[in-house]
């Protein structure tokens, strides 16, 4: 996108030697118009600590992103938020800004301090990397267990929305083990461009689980030149939507060991609360997990996690579908083509639609199967 710059380089934190320093900036260098939406897990790892800081001090204005993989700068005290403050001091110092003007994200396991003699070497040589067409280096280095990077672009009608992100497990709202940073050449006030991210997170990553868990360091960031002018009344709020989306779709497909992704769509409660609580819990139900792993259409599970979710529910009202294949409805099994349903569920994406039929409430969530890669993934912490 124009007016923006990236580069991924390897700063050795990681053994292997890969890609684990990123940055994302204005061309020039200039702060601009910015906002982020940050994890609220009170082991609030340092990087959020300061990011937050420096969007409150420079009144929401930003020209870089720093980022490191690898190690997630949570859980280490002051040393911690030292380690957070010095990346962004190396990286104004290497752009010619200053530090409350460089926001700051870590990725990794938790609990270990940085390895700052390397970062300190490594921030010069990426910043010096950056490039037009550097986003995608950037969406490699910020990977830990992601299998593949994840970028989007959105064309919004005159302008355009960009993004990177990573995330494959401790994936649960409010957002995931995740970071992402977006970027766009529409303009908008730093006030303006807080309330759509918030408004494109909570249709999106809030809307993602994997395995119920809350990371410390999940970070949503937006910055905006302006060059292309203001965008039409909505147009932003739109396309941020359907960036974010994007995003939070594609770490859902590269989920932890995960071979589904389900959409679950939940109709007919009696208020948007209701449903989005009986969705999510059906949605973390390990038991129900397990059956899409061994695509199972089993309806029996479901069902039972939704009478347990503590909403308005009637046996006789509830209907659960696969797609457009029914499997229980008027409180009974139904009689789906066994071999057309087993077809579908053979699918990577699977649509599981609920209709509690007490209202008119409605939630939808993505989720994913639980796997044995993923036990295997999580069995270790190093």
């Amino acid at each position: 996108m124009d007016g923006f710059v990236a580069a991924g380089r390897s700063g050795g934190i990681k053994p292997s030697g890969a890609l684990d320093m990123a940055i994302v900036a204005t061309a020039d260098a200039t702060p601009v118009a910015a906002a982020g939406v940050f994890t609220s897990n009170r082991m609030t790892a340092a990087p959020v600590v300061v990011s937050r800081g420096h969007l409150a001090r420079s009144g929401g204005l930003a020209a870089a992103v720093i980022c490191n993989s690898g190690n997630a700068n949570a859980a280490t005290g002051r040393q911690g938020l030292a380690d957070a403050e010095r990346m962004c001091e190396l990286t104004a110092e290497s752009l010619g800004g200053h530090s409350d003007h460089v926001l700051v994200c870590s990725t990794g396991l938790i609990g270990f301090e940085l390895p700052m003699d390397r970062i300190a070497a490594g921030i010069p040589k990426v910043v010096a990397a950056r490039h037009p067409a550097g986003g995608s280096e950037a969406a490699v280095a910020m990977m830990t267990t992601d299998t593949v990077a994840k970028e989007v672009t959105v064309a919004g009608g005159g302008f355009t929305v960009g993004g990177i992100a990573k995330g494959a497990a401790m994936l649960e709202p409010n957002m995931a083990t995740m970071l992402a940073v977006l970027t766009t050449d529409a303009a908008a006030e730093p006030a303006a461009l807080e309330e759509v991210l918030r408004a494109a997170v909570a249709g999106s990553f809030n809307r993602l689980t994997v395995d119920g868990a809350q990371s410390t360091n999940d970070t949503v960031l937006l910055l905006a030149n302006g060059a292309a002018g203001r965008a039409p009344d909505g147009a932003l709020a739109a396309a941020l939507a359907e960036a974010c989306g994007d995003l939070a779709l594609q770490m859902a497909d590269d989920a932890e060991g995960s071979t589904k992704t389900v959409l679950l769509r939940v109709t007919g409660a009696a208020s948007d609360a209701e449903a989005a609580k009986a969705a999510r819990d059906c949605a973390n139900c390990q038991l129900v997990k397990c059956s899409w792993f061994g695509e199972d259409p089993y309806w029996g599970r479901i069902a039972s996690e939704f009478g347990a979710a503590g909403v308005a529910f009637d046996p006789e009202r509830i209907t659960i579908a696969y797609g457009n294949h029914t499997v229980y409805a008027e409180g009974r099994p139904a009689r789906p083509d066994a071999d057309a349903l087993a077809a579908y569920m053979r699918q990577r994406r699977l649509h599981l639609n609920v209709d509690l039929g007490i209202g008119d409430g409605q939630a939808e969530i993505v989720t994913v199967d639980l796997s044995h890669g993923y036990v295997d993934e999580n069995s270790k912490t190093s």
